[in-house]
């Protein structure tokens, strides 16, 4: 598991038990491409959820953890904090993720 802030933040902290408001963009990891970032599975602008909740995948619970709004972070995951052995849609398994995040809001 590995969190590289790319801008550092300084708004509201995202604390467990706040709802937390994010854009991002995941990549399958390979190694063989710039900053790891292999095939582009999924953007997505003002995605909400509770911090601390299990609402999202255990990478982002630790990934995120401290982070204020402003600020943009880079996760690279590793299966066992994403989504394991049986992926999820078109996350095949085993992958290792990498994910850009925004933090746009905390509520």
């Amino acid at each position: 598991m590995q969190a590289t802030d790319l801008v550092t933040g300084s708004g509201t902290q995202l604390q467990v038990g706040r709802g937390a408001i994010v854009n991002y963009t995941l990549w399958l990891y390979d190694e063989t491409k710039p900053e790891g970032k292999g095939t582009q599975v999924q953007s997505y602008d003002n995605f909400s959820f509770a911090f601390g909740y299990g609402q999202v995948i255990s990478g982002w619970e630790i990934g995120l953890d401290g982070m204020k709004v402003g600020g943009k972070r880079r996760l690279v995951i590793p299966p066992d904090y994403a989504y394991g052995a049986s992926g999820s849609g078109n996350i095949p398994g085993n992958a290792t993720l990498v994910f850009d995040i925004d933090l746009v809001g905390v509520y």
